[in-house]
Parts: C-alpha cells; sequence; structure tokens
C-alpha cells in the first residue's frame, strides 16, 4: 500500500493549530502526529512531502450551491462550478434543486449523478444532490448510494 508522509506543515483541524505530520495510506489518512514523527513511520513512507512552512486544513463543505445543471447551464454548470469549487478548497457540495426541471424524483437525481460522473473526472468533490420534495425515506435511503 502507498504511504506518504506530509511532514512539517501547521495543521488546523477541531479548533486546534499545531506543527505536525500526516501519514497517509492508500486514500486514507491514517495517523495525524503532533511534533515529531516515529522513526518507524518515516523510514515505511513511500514519499515525505516536506511541507514546513505550508498550512494543511480539512477540505470545505458547502452545503448550498447552485450549479444550474441541467436546464440553466448558461449560468454554470457541475463541470465549470465545481471545478471551481476545487480550486477553492471544496471538498464535498449540495446540489440545490432549483434547475429546469428541479430535482425532485429519484430519476433526476439519478441523472445529476450520471452527468457529475461524466464531468467530475479528476476532481475529489462528491456530489450530494438535495430532494426536499422526495418524502419516503426509504426512497432517500435508495437514492444516496
Amino acid at each position: 500500500m502507498n504511504k506518504i508522509l506530509i511532514q512539517n506543515p501547521r495543521i488546523i483541524n477541531e479548533g486546534r493549530s499545531f506543527i505536525g505530520s500526516v501519514l497517509v495510506e492508500g486514500d486514507k489518512i491514517a495517523a495525524v502526529f503532533e511534533g515529531e514523527v516515529p522513526g518507524n513511520v518515516r523510514a515505511e513512507a513511500n514519499q515525505v512531502i516536506d511541507a514546513t512552512g505550508k498550512w494543511l486544513i480539512p477540505g470545505v463543505i458547502d452545503d448550498q450551491v447552485h450549479f444550474r445543471d441541467p436546464g440553466l447551464t448558461h449560468k454554470g454548470d457541475i463541470g465549470t462550478e465545481s471545478r471551481a469549487a476545487v480550486a477553492g478548497g471544496v471538498t464535498t457540495f449540495m446540489d440545490m434543486p432549483n434547475t429546469k426541471p428541479q430535482t425532485t424524483t429519484i430519476a433526476d437525481l439519478e441523472w445529476k449523478f450520471n452527468r457529475a460522473a461524466e464531468v467530475l473526472s479528476g476532481s475529489y468533490v462528491l456530489p450530494i444532490a438535495f430532494l426536499p420534495y422526495v418524502h419516503s425515506q426509504n426512497r432517500c435511503q435508495t437514492a444516496f448510494h
């Protein structure tokens, strides 16, 4: 498994700020170290990134975006707006249903998931559509797979 050690950034997380290091194994954060990193961790890392003088902060969750896809793409669309979001540190978004047609059915939501899969390749934004009109909780659970 690929192990990346991001060493010596200022880590801002959960109301704290400290100089430390983060070990990433595969695509998950495996450990956060405050201060020195144990020698065995450094030795096992496939890659060490010196982040001295840099900040390492969690990605932003934007809970109200208006990507306008479908129907109003002259204002923006999932592709252009999500690239802008990633550039600004947004890792997760919740797309509002004010499109034409509005996203109010499972089929409409599936369309958005498929559209996002087409245009989000290479980014780390997770599309989460907002469905205020889907009344059955079971249907919502089925939609968010």
